[in-house]
């Protein structure tokens, strides 16, 4: 289950993209990621890139992995438990968590922020793809 960050990460080239490239180039793991997570993917790239560009990006993106568009009342209402006592998590991340569940699959992601209350609360598993950066006072 790949969630925003970890999609930005390796559209943009950023540390972690060679993670999601080995997923995305393992025969045995489907990569997949909610039409949401890519609608979040779309909007933070088109802050700074062409739309025209965006598009045909996530296009070819979105060939490589499954797209699901799940929204039974089933679905929908997991993802709403997920979020009502986790009010600073956003929306799209308890849509990978609740993907995650439904799939029996672990949350791919580079958000240290979002993910970490998620993996202590033992929502879903989770896959970081790229170390988590020190803050000068973690360093010393």
């Amino acid at each position: 289950m790949l969630d925003a960050s970890a999609i930005i990460a390796y559209l943009r080239d950023e540390p972690g993209a060679d993670a999601v490239e080995d997923l995305l180039s393992n025969d045995d793991e489907l990569c997949i990621a909610h039409a949401i997570n890519l609608c979040e993917t779309f909007y933070k790239m088109k802050r700074h890139t062409d739309e025209g560009e965006v598009l045909s990006t996530l296009q070819d993106f979105s060939d490589r992995i499954v797209v699901r568009t799940d929204l039974d009342q089933t679905f929908w209402l997991q993802v709403g438990r997920y979020k009502a006592p986790m009010r600073s998590t956003p929306l799209a991340d308890c849509f990978v968590v609740a993907l995650a569940n439904r799939e029996d699959a672990e949350a791919v992601t580079a958000d240290y922020g979002d993910f970490e209350p998620i993996q202590a609360q033992g929502l879903c598993r989770v896959r970081f793809i790229r170390p988590k950066r020190q803050t000068p006072d973690q360093a010393s």
